[in-house]
């Protein structure tokens, strides 16, 4: 279990850091450590335009980290391998499960 928290702490850590800061568009962090989703949110108004969608969402489930979506231009799974996370604890939930197997990451 504390190793579960030390990651939660991490994925905490990663979101602070990659929220895009941005004067016309609010980005919100939401972190739900009770059912484990994590997401950078964007919401706001540019150009005459409402923009509002999800950035980036991980989630932790049986024990791994599940990459859902990333929006942004990083390499998440490098950035949670940085931050001390093994490869086999991160899934790349936005691949096929096919294709997972082809990675050097967790399949499941």
């Amino acid at each position: 279990m504390d190793t579960l928290n030390s990651y939660r702490d991490k994925i905490k850590q990663l979101l602070e850091t990659i929220a895009p800061p941005s004067n016309e568009i609010e980005s919100q962090i939401l972190i739900d450590t009770e059912h484990d989703h994590y997401q950078i949110t964007q919401v706001g108004w540019k150009n005459n335009r409402r923009v509002q969608g999800c950035v980036l969402h991980l989630d932790i489930k049986n024990d791994k980290i599940w990459i859902q979506h990333n929006g942004t231009e990083l390499d998440i799974a490098q950035e949670l391998v940085k931050l001390g996370i093994p490869k086999e604890w991160i899934v790349l939930g936005f691949q096929s499960a096919y294709k997972r197997q082809f990675t050097e990451f967790a399949v499941a």
